[in-house]
């Protein structure tokens, strides 16, 4: 299923990365089910709050550091702006 290859080439690309724990994996799902109700754009504009609510975490400063480690690790581009009323821009790299 072609929806389904995003998942899967972040699986791959994971396999040997010791640094990726399941709240990254949470967060990137997250991320990947956003872009797919808005028609698999890229890059997508969301608020933490969006994706903190479908991976199920509680924590900003969770997610603020996981973000910014996938951004880091290059899994994604992270963009964050520090205005509440805008929302970060994320690029998908694989």
């Amino acid at each position: 299923m072609e929806t389904l290859k995003p998942l899967s080439d972040f699986f791959k690309a994971i396999k040997k990365d010791c640094r990726i724990s399941i709240t990254h994996i949470g967060i990137y799902a997250a991320l990947l089910q956003f872009r797919a109700d808005r028609g698999f754009i890229n890059p997508i504009q969301v608020y933490s709050y969006e994706i903190m609510e479908i991976a199920m975490i509680s924590s900003p400063k969770t997610y603020h550091k996981c973000m910014h480690e996938l951004n880091e690790y290059g899994y994604i581009k992270y963009v964050p702006t520090r205005n509440r009323n805008q929302r970060s821009t994320i690029y998908f790299h694989i």
